[in-house]
């Protein structure tokens, strides 16, 4: 499941019409209406404000607006195209600025789903994961083998280079087994707590 920790804005034009999707994180239910009034702060002169959001682990919160727009034409399909992103905990709301020239009912399915589809494509993604840590000392010399070991395995929450270098480490993967052959280098390793982290997430390649 992917979540989003910024707001995110991305405008399309159809038709003469101006479609500006807006993804808005969210903590707790509240926010929902919380971030619909401030869309309409964002954009004051707006013809519609429709949305849809996720909440949960589970989707167990689903939401959606047509905003004055025919019925399921608006919130239904941005919705939807939430759901294939498998995303939770954010609202999308799309502006609408009507152009003069009817869309119809299809044609208003496609613009909204369009414009949630690319303000979803530009916004950066994390993952949340439970991951084991540790505290790391070692001297100067060790530090080029600890990147490279690192590298792409780890999340590095803290560098520290005084008269010691101290790596907080988050491990991806429960096995820390890639320390065994340098441990021995090691001024000192401590466990940190288990912690739920933040992870930008990447497109898994096969």
């Amino acid at each position: 499941m992917k979540y989003i920790k910024d707001i995110q804005t991305h405008q399309i034009i159809i038709d003469k019409s101006i479609f500006i999707g807006i993804l808005f994180p969210l903590y707790e239910i509240d926010d929902i209406k919380k971030n619909i009034a401030k869309a309409k702060e964002m954009f004051p002169k707006a013809s519609h404000y429709c949305s849809a959001s996720l909440f949960g682990e589970g989707l167990e919160h689903a939401t959606s607006s047509d905003d004055g727009e025919p019925s399921r034409t608006a919130g239904i399909p941005i919705l939807e195209v939430l759901r294939h992103h498998d995303v939770t905990n954010l609202l999308c709301v799309v502006v609408r600025f009507y152009g003069g020239t009817k869309l119809g009912a299809g044609g208003l399915i496609r613009a909204y789903s369009k414009a949630t589809s690319e303000v979803l494509n530009i916004q950066k993604f994390y993952e949340k994961k439970e991951m084991k840590g540790f505290e790391i000392v070692f001297d100067y010399p060790l530090i080029q083998t600890m990147d490279q070991l690192i590298e792409s395995i780890t999340y590095v929450k803290e560098k520290m280079f005084l008269e010691h270098v101290t790596y907080q480490l988050y491990f991806k993967e429960k096995n820390v087994s890639i320390f065994d052959d340098i441990k021995h280098q090691f001024i000192s390793i401590h466990p940190l707590d288990e912690k739920t982290l933040w992870i930008p997430y990447t497109t898994k390649k096969e």
